[in-house]
């Protein structure tokens, strides 16, 4: 009798995805894939890698730089466009900011702000197609996307108006316009995501690993003192032990507690969290209880 053929957890999601990536090279003009140096992004660069080899990636990778990135972050992104040969190209907010494009908000976070930058730069270089990282388990508004997300020709999410994608057929049909955001990673989870890195012994920015760094706790979450966050009256910084659990700007992003330093340690650290990544360390997404719903309805990713 012969061995039963069986495909792993990993090489199914590796499978999906490669055939996701496939079918917006055949259906769409100008795709781009988003490319922040964060976690989700890597495992999409290889996943392209793998989808096209032996020949390079056909399409460029752009970074929405807000000017407040962790400078590991952008370390390692650099590093990556140059060893893999890849087209950047830069969507900057401060260079909007300065143009008068958008302005700084009151709060500091330039999140929202990034919406309308991304917006202009798909019109820019008439992108027809984004690759984004979002994955389904991070937030319950993530949870909502179809693996191809259609934006008016404003930009815009209506959640109430998508196409269904009945046994994985995926409908490119767009009208002039209009634009794809296209999620491969929908169906991988976080712990997914750190399997697969391991198994492909992918680098990541140093800020994943557990590290010593000066930290405030406000709203009950660890704060980095830097350059684009300063304590307040009656805040204490003090040094703490600590990794990141996902990667934005450094005005919004929190830490938290870890001793986790190698990717093993990290598998069995999430693997025992019940908290979302982004729920345990993004304040940006606790301005309203829909506050993400809100900025993906504007456009954002």
């Amino acid at each position: 009798m012969s061995a039963r053929y069986q495909v792993s957890h990993l090489d199914a999601l590796e499978a999906e995805s490669i055939f996701i990536m496939r079918e917006v090279a055949a259906e769409l003009e100008r795709p781009v894939l988003l490319f922040s140096g964060g976690k989700d992004s890597v495992v999409m660069l290889r996943l392209a890698q793998r989808a096209f080899a032996p020949g390079a990636i056909p399409f460029p990778v752009m970074h929405v730089d807000t000017g407040h990135n962790f400078p590991e972050v952008l370390k390692y992104r650099d590093e990556q466009v140059a060893t893999l040969g890849l087209q950047l190209i830069v969507a900057s907010v401060p260079e909007a900011l300065e143009a008068g494009l958008v302005h700084e908000p009151a709060d500091g976070s330039r999140n929202r702000i990034q919406t309308p930058v991304l917006l202009s730069a798909v019109e820019k270089y008439r992108f027809d197609a984004l690759f984004g990282g979002a994955r389904r388990d991070e937030e319950k508004a993530r949870a909502k996307e179809r693996v191809f997300s259609f934006r008016d020709e404003f930009g815009q999410w209506d959640p109430k108006n998508q196409r269904p994608e009945l046994w994985s057929l995926y409908n490119g049909k767009r009208h002039p316009g209009e634009s794809i955001r296209v999620f491969p990673l929908s169906n991988w989870t976080e712990l997914d995501v750190w399997h697969y890195l391991a198994r492909e012994e992918i680098p990541l920015p140093t800020i994943y690993f557990a590290h010593d760094r000066e930290v405030v706790e406000r709203d009950g979450m660890l704060y980095a003192v830097n350059e684009f966050f300063a304590p307040r009256e009656g805040e204490t910084p003090r040094l703490e032990r600590v990794r990141y659990r996902t990667v934005g700007d450094a005005s919004c992003t929190a830490a938290v507690r870890s001793e986790a330093d190698t990717v093993v340690k990290v598998i069995e650290e999430v693997a025992a969290t019940r908290i979302t990544e982004r729920g345990a360390t993004r304040g940006d997404d606790r301005v309203s209880e829909a506050a993400m719903e809100d900025r993906k309805r504007e456009g954002y990713f």
